[in-house]
This record gives C-alpha cells, structure tokens and sequence, in this order.
C-alpha cells in the first residue's frame, strides 16, 4: 500500500477524535439531530470513533508485515525549531497493535454509551471527553519526539479526571484527585528525565535516541535518567507501591471509564519503558532492571493477596475494586518481563500488555452490567440467595462472565496465558549481567501468583454465577427444600434465615424489572434481563480477540519480536 495512504491514515486517526471532540459541543445540524440533541451527540462519538478505527485498521491491513522493525507511516517536519522539537509520528510492530486496541475499545465504549449513557450533567461533554481522551491515547502511540510524548502524555488526564469527576458513581469526587495528584506528581518527575536525555543528547528525536542506543550519555546521566522517567510510567503502569490511586479510580469511574483506565491508560506506562527507556538508555535500564523486577514480583503476589481478601464471604469486597487490584498483579506480569531485559520477557510483556487490555476490558462491560442489573457489586450481595446466581438468571452473562474470569487467570489457549508464560521464561534467562539467582526467585514467586490469581476468579465466578452454598443450604432447609433446589437457585423470595450472614441478610438484593433495578421491591421474579443485543455488539469482538491471541499468538509475536530485538540492541 502506497506509504503516503498510510501516513494519511495515521495523522487521520490522530487528529480525527480531537476535532471530534471540538464538534461535539457544538450544535448538531437540523438534519442530523434525530429524536433529541443527546441522542444526535452520542451517533456522533460512535461515527467519529468508528471512522478512527477504520483508519487504523486500513494502517493495519497497509503494513508491512515482513518489516515490523521498520518506522512506517512516518511524518517528520519541524515544529519548535529553537528547541529542536518535531512534529514526528510513525509506526512500527510495538506501538501498531496498541493503536488498533486503543481504536477498537473506544468505539466499543462509544456504542456502549450510546444506549447506556452514564448519569452525569451533560451528554454533549460526556462525548468530547471520551474523543479527547482518545485522541491524547492514540498520540501517546504514535509520536517519535519526547517533548511531545509527554504532552500526548498529560493529555489524557484532563478528560479522564472529568470522566470520573462528573460521571462517576459513590466517592468520585476523591478518587479523581487522587487520580489527577499521583498522575502528574509522577509526571513532573518524568520530564525532568525527558530533558535530561534531550539536552545531554542534543535531540528529543527518539528513533535516533534509539540508533544511537545510549551513545553520548554517560552511565551516571542515563541511571538518573531511567529513574525519573521510569517513576512517572509507573505511576500510571502502575507498579506497587505507586498504585493506590487504582482501586478508588476504578470502582469509583462509570463503566466506559473502567474499561478505558484498565485496557488503554495503563499500557501508556508500559509502553513508554519499552520505547524509551530500554533502548535510550540501556546502561541505566540494565543498573535499575533488579529493582523493577522486585516491585513487579511485590505486585503480582500483592494485587493476588488483596483480590483474595475482598473475594472472601463476609468482607464485603466490590467487584470493580477486586477487578481493579487483579490489575495490579497483571501488570506485574509486564513490568517483570521488561525487567529481564531480554527479547523473551519484552515480548512477553507487550502481549501481555495487549491480553490485559482485551480480557480486563471484557470484565469492566460484564461486572458494569452486573451492576446496572442488580444495583449493586458488593460479593456478599451478589453471592447471597437474592443474588446474582447468573447461571440460572442470566445464563449468557454468567457464561461471559465465566469465559472472561478463566481468560484473565491464564487459561492455555485463550489470550491471557501467553504472556505471562514469556515473562517467566524470561525471568528464568534474564540478560547477561543480570543476577539469575534473583530472577529465579522472583519468577517463583510470580508462579505463586498465577495459583493465586485462580483462586480468587474461581471465587468469583463460584458466588456471583452460582451463588453461596451455604445459604442455598440454608434456605432450602427453612423451606424444607434439598439444598439447591430451584428455588435457592433463583431466590423465589424466601427471608435470609436467621442462621445466615448478617452482611448478606442486609444486602439481598430485590430483583428488577427488565429496564434496571428496583431497590425496595419484594424479589420474586427469578429471571434477570440476560445479555440485550448492544450488549453483544461491544463485547462479542473482545470475546473473538481473547479466543484468536489465544489460538494464534504468533499473529502478535511475529509484530513485535524483530521491533524488540532492534529497540535491544540487535541482541
């Protein structure tokens, strides 16, 4: 494909959302407006991200397969000549695979708004966000210029802070700042590292940062250097113990926001170690690798432990904070694999990265509409004899459900395995001068991770898609029913009996009528709305990407393995 098309397609895909974002506060045409203004701003966001995502797309399809090491689609011109920044954008195996995910999850987010929208003050806002949010993401993947990664960078958190801000459900107000504080704390950081690469290099350009692969700065700049900027990445990553802005964030967001901050925003981190830091300045990445790898071990075993302590009965643990903490511990799976600095783990970690997004992406919509249902995701709630019992209530959402819980702990065949597999095939054959002793004991204790990580998703999955046995038991013995009868199943609207949890007793749930809850009414109806066809359009294309990165990951390997060996140094 003509390489102009593509470079087109790229400034296009860039620009596009951000002056979609300016034409959706402006008034829609008399012959666009449909049945009201809301609805004619929220066809816009899905026309506007549709056609971004065909641009990637066309990018996609005009790649050149046999050379993914190669910037494509490139725009070189010069834009603060005094300060040698250029406007600089292009393509290559490691950022191409981000760009279409980034594409694909907005648009599924847009459809998604557009016959749920959020409550919040204003439909019109609620869209130039999420285009503004987008277009800040997409740049973030596709600029070559280290002054302008760091405003593609910061971009991102204006629209994201509102999203939380005024969207948002209970605590949003704090979680947004918290959001906003540990964000750009940790980026003031990063640009002092930025500038210090910049200046002692004599370029921002970071295709020649790269050739040059840490000529020119000495052991001591690039060691501060890496530190810096690795501390602002990993705050957004996020690495323990920089991660405690996540769970408010997360359970605080409306559901488009879960799925954006867990499938988009993290990767931005992980993204910037792997095109900055690894080839720029190696020396300092090797010298600091050690240490990455230990919090990212932390990680895993922590983010495991703290989903564990909220699945238990009787803690009344939030299913978007359990899912939030889950992230915690999957993106230490990435971290580590950059950590052993080795085509293996790298590669390993940029699939995970892409995994992650995808099947984490699936269970903020599936645990979203969980709550719409059942206006509520407490686990004690929804695993009580009022719960959610989705297998018999809403068979197709629990099997969704299920299918995105087994996906995320690492089932062979289905996205998450690989990834996290190459990380610690990495960790066992780190890079030459690395202690393997060290990452011999942090690839054991990220294996203890992974058991634990299925032990708290077949949690999950046992209470909100069966629901408690033990109140099953419990019920069916009040009613002088064998233990799980239909009626324990579906919760035909018996009292919790006095043997019960208290926390469960408090919390049954009523069960509400087709268009959403009813909080108050008596439960008798035993049926939930199971998946609506919206639903299917925004999340079957997650489901087929988890099944095909499974099946054929040497689609996405195949992307990124010689970009990664170059970033590395030809190794």
């Amino acid at each position: 494909m003509n390489d102009t098309l593509l470079q087109y397609a790229l400034i296009g895909a860039v620009v596009l959302p951000l002056l979609g974002a300016g034409a959706a506060l402006l008034p829609a045409p008399p012959g666009l407006r449909g049945r009201d203004p809301e609805q004619a701003v929220l066809r816009h966001g899905v026309t506007v991200t549709g056609a971004v995502l065909a641009l990637t797309l066309l990018l996609a399809a005009g790649f050149d397969h046999d050379d993914p090491a190669r910037m494509q689609a490139v725009t070189d011109a010069d834009w603060i000549p005094a300060l040698g920044v250029r406007l600089h954008l292009g393509v290559d195996g490691i950022s191409l695979p981000l760009l279409v995910m980034t594409a694909l999850l907005t648009f599924l987010c847009a459809l998604y708004s557009y016959f749920r929208m959020p409550a919040g003050p204003s439909t019109a806002g609620f869209v130039a966000l999420l285009l503004l949010l987008e277009a800040g993401t997409l740049a973030t993947f596709a600029v070559l210029d280290l002054v302008l990664f760091f405003l593609a960078f910061e971009t991102v958190l204006v629209p994201m802070y509102f999203l939380i801000a005024r969207w948002g459900e209970k605590g949003r107000e704090r979680a947004a700042w918290r959001f906003v504080l540990f964000t750009v704390a940790g980026s003031v950081v990063m640009l002092l590292g930025l500038l210090l690469v910049g200046v002692e290099a004599g370029t921002f350009d970071m295709v020649r940062l790269a050739e040059q692969h840490g000529d020119g700065l000495s052991r001591t700049v690039q060691i501060v250097a890496v530190a810096a900027i690795g501390i602002g990445l990993a705050v957004k990553a996020p690495m323990w113990p920089l991660h405690s802005w996540l769970p408010d964030a997360h359970t605080a967001a409306p559901t488009v926001g879960s799925v954006l901050l867990a499938g988009v925003l993290l990767k931005m981190g992980t993204y910037g170690l792997v095109r900055i830091a690894l080839p720029i300045a190696p020396d300092g990445a090797h010298a600091l690798a050690p240490y990455l790898a230990a919090f990212a071990t932390v990680g895993i075993v922590y983010g495991s432990l703290a989903c564990l302590a909220l699945a238990r009965p009787g803690a009344r643990g939030d299913l978007k904070r359990l899912i939030a903490y889950s992230s915690v511990g999957h993106m230490g799976f990435v971290l580590l694999g950059i950590a052993t600095l080795t085509p293996t783990g790298v590669n390993g970690a940029l699939f995970a990265n892409i995994a992650h997004g995808i099947v984490t992406g699936l269970l903020f919509f599936l645990v979203g509409a969980v709550k719409g249902r059942l206006g509520t995701a407490d686990l004690d709630a929804l695993a009580g004899t009022t719960g959610a019992a989705l297998y018999a209530r809403a068979p197709r959402l629990g099997a969704l459900l299920a299918f995105a819980a087994v996906a995320s702990l690492g089932l062979p065949g289905l996205a998450g395995f690989w990834g996290e597999m190459l990380a610690l095939f990495g960790a066992f054959a780190p890079a030459e001068g690395l202690h393997r002793g060290a990452y011999l004991t942090f690839m054991a204790l990220a294996a203890l991770g992974t058991l634990l990580t299925a032990a708290y998703l077949l949690t999950v999955v046992r209470r909100v898609c069966m629901g408690d046995p033990a109140e099953r038991a419990a019920e069916g013995a009040a009613e002088g029913r064998p233990a799980g009868g239909a009626g324990a199943v579906h919760g035909g609207g018996a009292a919790v009996p006095a043997g019960a949890r208290p926390a469960a007793a408090a919390t049954a749930l009523a069960l509400p009528p087709a268009g959403g809850p009813a909080p108050g009414t008596a439960a008798g109806a035993a049926v939930l709305p199971d998946v609506r066809g919206y639903e299917f359009a925004a999340w079957v294309p997650l489901v087929v990407l988890t099944v095909l990165a499974g099946l054929w990951p040497a689609v996405l390997l195949g992307l990124t393995d010689p970009a990664v060996r170059t970033l590395l140094g030809g190794s």
